[in-house]
């Protein structure tokens, strides 16, 4: 299993960085991106602790550490410059907190991430055909999420996603232990879509091929 998506005690996690990695280590996962909450006010606060203590996990660890961040409720008119400054200072893997059904993000992030060239655009349940496309052009992975509160639209993009030929990756939107799903269980949240098991192979195999060159 692999987790691009996961939050710690540097944003709203429940642990600490070195405490999420070993935690998902024992549960078998082979990599696991750390992606804070950031915007302007803390992205050069935060990130370069991530990525020290990723830096630092490689070294002992068979897990793979990728530092990242996902930017958040940032300024549309913001978020491509954020996506240069993390990329910059040592993000291999940005994600864009999309238009959730859950929360009032800002109309047009989704279409701003997308430009801007993020890797991952977080559960945009908000998202319209167009923006699906535009993703499928620009490389720009679309999140499935086993996070609760933001699943509910999971069918909807899977559907969207798959005729548009837009990329899918599954995240847990991990805050703790608790939300690392095991492989079965992520399966059978997939199947539940309506995937197929190329689907589910190919959704898999997106997570691998980011880990590969970003890592």
């Amino acid at each position: 299993m692999i987790d691009l998506h996961t939050h710690t005690l540097f944003s709203d996690g429940e642990l600490l960085p070195s405490e999420l990695v070993r935690r998902a280590e024992v549960k078998g996962y082979t990599a696991i991106a750390l992606t804070d909450h950031v915007d302007p006010s803390n992205i050069d606060f935060i990130l370069p602790r991530i990525v020290k203590v990723c830096k630092v996990l490689n070294r002992f660890w068979k897990i793979r550490a990728i530092p990242g961040v996902e930017i958040t409720h940032a300024p549309v008119q913001q978020i491509k410059g954020l996506v240069r400054f993390a990329r910059r200072h040592g993000a291999k893997v940005v994600v864009v907190h999309g238009e959730t059904i859950s929360e009032p993000v800002i109309p047009g992030t989704n279409r701003a991430a997308i430009e801007a060239g993020c890797d991952i655009l977080a559960h945009p349940g908000i998202i319209t055909k167009s923006d699906v496309e535009l993703a499928g052009k620009r490389g720009v992975y679309l999140e499935i999420t086993t996070r609760r509160n933001h699943s509910r639209t999971n069918k909807r993009l899977f559907k969207m996603a798959k005729k548009a030929g837009a990329k899918l990756v599954l995240d847990n939107d991990a805050h703790g232990e608790g939300d690392l799903v095991s492989r079965p269980r992520a399966i059978r949240i997939l199947q539940g879509l309506g995937m197929t098991q190329l689907d589910i192979y190919q959704i898999f195999k997106n997570s691998e091929h980011i880990v590969k060159n970003k890592s």
